[in-house]
């Protein structure tokens, strides 16, 4: 790849002729059939196929075209015509394919036929899926359950999912860490915590109702696009929107609809933010306090005035406890200690409290900007604290709204992918299928990884994603997986998670859920569940990449039939043919959540499983929707030092997750390559450096390990003092395994402590 770095930070929106000339490239570049342009038009409708990449909500009332950039560009990656064959393995040794970017592997195509590694060739060669099933039951069987790890990676469906869980208890373990493990865990813990729900409190239609959104490290405008158009449409009426992010996302600067031919032919924009602040990576907490403070001081002049409460007073008697302790420390925090802490000043900070005072009705949106920091936790229950002041849960247009990543990590915890005891139901399990569940909680990714580390895991099994390139460490990850008795990766294509094998190691290729999914009872139809917890259906409609090819539910049965000693109530060849068995499963065992599952499962915007804190019901310890106090005012778990930078890994404009796309990051300017490290002006010339200047990035976490990333060119860009970026999963050697949330233990990527070395 061309290393072009002239990097004028574009200027220009969101969306627009950007966006379509994005996927025009993707389209050159993948040649997928004609049929392409049918599926992007049938996705996120009903009766069509929920988009494979984020899971951002599908409206009822739908547009022409519901799909985005990112969608269109996971859409063109799934049908590219290009295929990874066992031929190429004749081409092609593991070792060497270790030094191939993400980007190549990705371009190598669809997985076509079930894969087994060889060590004394070192590649890959084509194995009968009976082969295959066999030899990985037969190792399953041989291993200490507590062993072997079950890893989802948020992407199969809600049927697949649930029979995955099912696999793992049956077998023996509730070892069943999922990619939220390493994203928002922090919400599924932080808000679990505060208001008693593990997922967000709003509706689609709270959207055309609210009166203000206040963002906190979150970029629809790389994450989740759709986003931008209830955005556009807020900003019509008259909604404000603020936004808090170290870095300036063009999705929250100014926004082009692609999908309205007038804004296309003038290139009007629509600017998004009223108010954007480049709060420090780590000082979210203090800034939230600084709005809470500048309610309260109002609240305090109102009544010192006899005009009306500021603060909902009504509803926090009712429904809220913990507000005095609040109070006292937010009146005792100094604007001098905030404006430290924050990065902002008290004037910045003011002026987004006064929008906050004067809209009625506000939702407050997150993403990983918060949730991967050392006090990620406290960094939810900040933005809880600020809504709860102005009883902003549990009413129309108003709420949390945590911004969710893959399509489907949401709907598997839902339906039982969970290590944790306490989440799932047990004895209807065991009265479903007569056996008795593991009773002891299972791993986290972090503490998998551990295992790992230290020899205790021996197997890891992968639901789909490429796990290996995601977690933190990822150097010594890399050697400790390769040395596991077994490691089993279900995968659409190509990553880097297939080049360190175990001692015994398959790769099993699956249908995409574009792809007509043909069973003995006819086409099956599969479901996920978006951010809004509403469950949808797809139907694939394509002719599968390979006749070889078998779906994730069908694999994951046979996995089951292979290592599961038999039971007659596991009826996994029934479950195979006949996915709506499955779904009637899955509503005998959450039947408060999937009433009527199979007759609503393509209902225009997907059916709503509700959630008791909209209703203002709070599962809390205290049945009480709970005020937090912070014990320190940053999310960080070190102490500046001379020297020491506060990095934020970093998604471009074309990668999803871990998945590569291309190496053009045209909203920030960047093109033609990924190995950068941005930095502001002030802190190149502080540090003695130049831009355009190959620098490596050492990890500072002082647990005396080194880990380094070599090779990065100092890119100037528009970044608060102290904190820079560097592009995930690259940036990810530089994260220890022991820098996590500490509730959650969601590693801490948005603030990694390192240092520069010339």
């Amino acid at each position: 790849m061309s290393d072009i770095v002239l990097n004028p930070e574009s200027d220009g929106p969101s969306g627009g002729w950007g966006s379509l000339k994005s996927i025009a490239r993707i389209f050159g570049e993948t040649r997928p059939p004609a049929g392409v342009l049918e599926e992007l038009a049938r996705q996120n409708k009903p009766g069509g196929v929920m988009c494979v990449s984020c899971a951002w909500p599908k409206p009822a009332n739908y547009h022409p075209f519901e799909f985005c950039e990112n969608g269109a560009k996971a859409t063109l990656s799934d049908l590219t015509s290009a295929r990874c064959t066992p031929d190429f393995w004749c081409q092609h040794t593991v070792a060497e394919l270790r030094e191939w970017k993400d980007y190549d592997l990705e371009q190598t195509g669809r997985l076509t036929h079930p894969l087994r590694y060889d060590a004394g060739t070192d590649r890959y060669v084509e194995v009968s899926w009976k082969e295959a099933f066999e030899s990985i039951g037969k190792t399953l069987r041989t291993l200490p359950r507590e062993s072997v790890v079950f890893y989802s990676s948020g992407h199969a469906g809600l049927e697949a999912s649930y029979l995955y869980a099912l696999l793992a208890r049956t077998y023996g373990t509730n070892n069943l860490p999922q990619s939220s493990n390493m994203c928002h865990e922090t919400t599924s813990v932080g808000l679990k915590k505060v208001i008693g729900s593990p997922v967000g409190t709003i509706i689609w239609e709270d959207l055309q109702k609210a009166d203000a959104f206040f963002f906190f490290g979150q970029n629809p405008g790389s994450n989740s696009p759709r986003f931008l158009h209830p955005l556009q449409e807020a900003k019509k009426r008259g909604a404000k929107i603020v936004t808090f992010n170290p870095l300036i996302e063009q999705g929250l600067v100014s926004f082009v609809n692609p999908q309205s031919p007038m804004d296309m032919i003038t290139g009007h924009e629509t600017q998004i933010s009223d108010e954007y602040l480049q709060v420090r990576a780590g000082g979210d907490i203090a800034a939230i306090l600084g709005l809470c403070k500048v309610v309260i001081e109002a609240d305090d002049a109102a009544m010192r005035s006899g005009h009306a409460r500021v603060l909902d007073v009504v509803f926090i008697e009712n429904h809220t406890v913990g507000l005095d302790s609040f109070v006292d420390l937010v009146r005792g925090t100094t604007w001098d200690k905030i404006e430290q802490e924050s990065g902002l000043t008290e004037a910045a900070i003011r002026r987004a409290g006064e929008i906050y005072i004067q809209s009625e009705r506000v939702i407050g949106v997150y993403g990983m900007g918060l949730t991967q920091q050392s006090q990620g936790s406290l960094n939810v229950a900040m933005v809880v604290n600020l809504l709860l002041l102005r009883g902003n849960i549990g009413r129309e247009g108003a709420g949390c709204c945590p911004v969710r990543g893959h399509s489907n990590v949401q709907g598997q915890r839902t339906v039982g992918i969970a290590e944790k005891t306490k989440l799932i139901p047990m004895d209807k399990l065991k009265a479903l299928f007569d056996f008795d569940p593991p009773t002891e909680d299972g791993t986290t990714i972090v503490d998998a990884v551990k295992g790992l580390l230290a020899g205790q895991i021996k197997a890891f099994i992968c639901l789909g994603g490429n796990l290996l390139r995601a977690v933190p460490d990822q150097n010594a990850m890399e050697q400790s997986w390769a040395a596991q008795d077994l490691t089993v990766v279900v995968s659409t294509k190509l990553n880097r998670s297939h080049l360190f094998p175990g001692k015994t190691a398959f790769i099993l290729p699956c249908l995409s859920r574009f792809e007509r999914d043909e069973q003995a009872t006819g086409p099956q139809a599969v479901s996920t569940e978006d951010s809004f917890s509403n469950i949808s259906g797809s139907l694939g409609k394509r002719q599968p990449a390979s006749e070889h090819l078998k779906s994730e539910l069908a694999i994951v049965a046979e996995i089951a039939k292979a290592a599961v000693p038999p039971n007659p109530k596991l009826r996994w060849d029934d479950w195979t043919a006949d996915y709506s068995i499955v779904r009637d499963l899955i509503e005998k065992t959450y039947p408060e959540d999937f009433k009527q599952y199979n007759e609503r499962i393509f209902q225009p915007g997907g059916f709503y499983r509700g959630n008791p804190a909209r209703e203002r019901v709070w599962k809390t310890d205290t049945n009480m929707a709970m005020f937090t106090t912070p014990e320190q005012l940053n999310a960080l778990a070190f102490e500046d030092a001379p020297g020491r930078y506060r990095l934020i890994t970093m998604r471009s404009n074309d990668q999803f997750n871990t998945t590569i796309y291309g190496y053009s990051d045209r909203f920030r300017g960047i093109e033609g390559t990924r190995d950068v490290v941005l930095m502001s002006d002030e802190d190149i010339r502080s540090a003695g450096l130049r831009e355009g200047q190959v620098v490596t990035l050492i990890g500072d976490f002082d647990d005396g390990v080194r880990r380094e990333l070599r090779g990065l060119k100092v890119t100037a860009h528009n970044l608060p003092l102290g904190t820079i970026g560097a592009y995930y999963p690259e940036a990810n050697v530089l994260v220890a395994i022991d820098h996590h949330d500490e509730q959650s233990k969601t590693p801490a990527s948005k603030a990694v402590p390192v240092r520069i070395e010339i």
